[in-house]
């Protein structure tokens, strides 16, 4: 308990570094305009093997690098619950899928079909153990999120909305935006802002 504590006051003191940036400021891999990172064979909570080519319908992509012990992570879980929902369905234009790259007892894929299952994930909770995905996106913290276009090209990266730990405090609503923008053929406002999260841990 002292040590989710601690956690948790660590993460709340970085939402105030939340802000708006060039692109490439945060992100020391990738830049607006990049294509996004092929993967495939991703075992996901729903009992399939995801890839990049699944979506391949989707006007819009979003990917999500997130894990299950993080505690800004689990505050983004309502979240995306809420975001697929509204945004993500199987008739939609837009395809979501969250990737959990941390290989710790609690981030493997039994845990994470038991947190699925908890929280009513419609979306793809895929495990990456390899974690090549979040190499090759830059990412450095959990969750931290991409929007892709059509052409599978970067337009948004960085943090969902601008109060990670408190969705009802949230007046920017990064993701959102980039999404519905995308959609309409334009440029997002925001295309960087700064992840705030859990280090990853990257095996050596």
């Amino acid at each position: 308990m002292i040590r989710y504590a601690t956690a948790l006051v660590a993460v709340v003191g970085l939402a105030a570094l939340v802000g708006t940036a060039e692109a490439g400021k945060f992100n020391k891999k990738l830049s607006i305009g990049d294509a996004a990172p092929v993967f495939s064979g991703l075992e996901s909570t729903d009992g399939q093997s995801h890839s990049l080519a699944d979506f391949k319908d989707k006007d819009v992509l979003v990917v999500a690098i997130t894990t299950n012990h993080c505690p800004a992570a689990v505050a983004n879980e309502d979240r995306l619950v809420a975001f697929a929902k509204k945004h993500a369905g199987p008739d939609s234009k837009v395809g979501f899928i969250a990737i959990n790259v941390n290989t710790g007892e609690q981030d493997r894929l039994p845990k994470m079909t038991e947190r699925a299952k908890e929280k009513g994930f419609t979306f793809p909770y895929a495990f990456d153990p390899s974690q090549t995905v979040a190499r090759e996106l830059g990412a450095t913290r959990t969750p931290e999120f991409y929007v892709f276009n059509k052409d599978r090209k970067l337009v948004y990266m960085g943090a969902f909305d601008d109060k990670p730990m408190d969705e009802t405090k949230a007046t920017k609503h990064y993701v959102e935006d980039a999404v519905k923008a995308t959609l309409h053929g334009e440029t997002p406002q925001v295309q960087e802002t700064a992840p705030i999260g859990c280090g990853i841990q990257f095996n050596k």
